[in-house]
């Protein structure tokens, strides 16, 4: 399950007779805690937005979303690199139509929040690798174990249109029945997530894994059937995939601090006469992680994305 914790009961599990309720006494808490928990939403996903931008997985098309009960909060259709919280809108789940400032391709989202219950965060790039591997192939199998937590296999949605009608967008959201992730044929792609944050790592995990996909079908010259490319066992992906609710999080927390291109780690001090030149070197495209306990500091064979 990918879906954010409920709330917990109170502690007594106990309720006071109705009679002997103090409605506003009681009320004016729980509206205060939800728009403390709205607004710390809506900060997470304006920074999952930037991140995303920061990262080189969007240009000016790509947004955020997150469930927040029976609605959802998503990113306007703008440029995602100086997003603020405020900028934030709410759109009911149920919506028959977008509000103003809404992306044309909420649509997307409102399908896959409808159609998988789990889904608590999604978010929507267009990574370069990823159309040259939706081109490809209908469905792509990892071929490392980040890869796994992106599903068994990533699907391919075989249709390039925009998702820019309730129709197109539960086409699309009906190729996404299990996994974490789903490739546009020349549209690029959808990642999902407990967390905004964790969407994005997902998305940046995508983009790896289909340059990996990519380098290997070249290197093994399978387009011409030479040797085809060895993908991971389902043993050896489940075994990914279990330890990803702990070692996800790590990634997220890796990127969030990751400069954009060209930019200085914090804390490092760019090289005096040598713009660009900084301390550490660029990070890897693939990030060998530790097989140990992580959680969130702050909560949880080959086959063939929008604005």
């Amino acid at each position: 399950m990918i879906q954010r914790p409920e709330r917990r009961p109170r502690p007594d599990g106990q309720r006071e007779p109705d009679a002997e309720r103090e409605p506003d006494a009681e009320q004016e808490p729980d509206a205060a805690h939800g728009a403390a928990q709205d607004s710390a939403l809506r900060g997470e996903i304006a920074e999952a937005a930037r991140a995303l931008a920061r990262l080189g997985l969007v240009t000016a098309y790509g947004h955020v979303s997150a469930r927040a009960g029976e609605s959802m909060l998503i990113t306007p259709a703008a440029d995602l690199a100086g997003l603020t919280a405020s900028s934030v809108i709410e759109v009911p789940l149920a919506a028959g139509s977008l509000p103003a400032g809404v992306p044309a391709e909420a649509w997307a989202h409102l399908a896959l929040y409808r159609a998988r219950p789990d889904a608590a965060a999604i978010a929507r790039a267009q990574p370069g690798g990823a159309f040259a591997v939706a081109a490809v192939v209908t469905r792509m199998v990892p071929l490392h174990g980040q890869a796994g937590w992106l599903g068994e296999s990533v699907p391919v949605y075989d249709d390039a249109a925009l998702l820019r009608s309730p129709d197109r967008a539960e086409r699309a959201a009906s190729c996404l029945p299990a996994g974490e992730a789903l490739l546009l044929r020349g549209n690029g792609a959808l990642t999902l997530g407990a967390t905004p944050g964790l969407a994005v790592a997902r998305m940046w995990l995508l983009a790896a894994a289909c340059d990996v996909y990519l380098s290997a079908l070249s290197a093994s010259g399978s387009a011409s059937g030479a040797n085809p490319v060895t993908a991971l066992s389902a043993e050896e992906i489940a075994s990914w995939r279990a330890v990803g609710g702990e070692l996800l999080p790590r990634l997220w927390e890796h990127l969030r601090g990751r400069p954009g291109p060209g930019g200085p780690w914090p804390g490092e001090v760019q090289s005096q006469g040598q713009p660009g030149d900084h301390r550490r070197p660029p990070a890897p495209r693939v990030m060998p992680l530790d097989l140990g306990e992580e959680r969130e500091p702050h909560r949880s064979g080959p086959g063939r994305e929008e604005p």
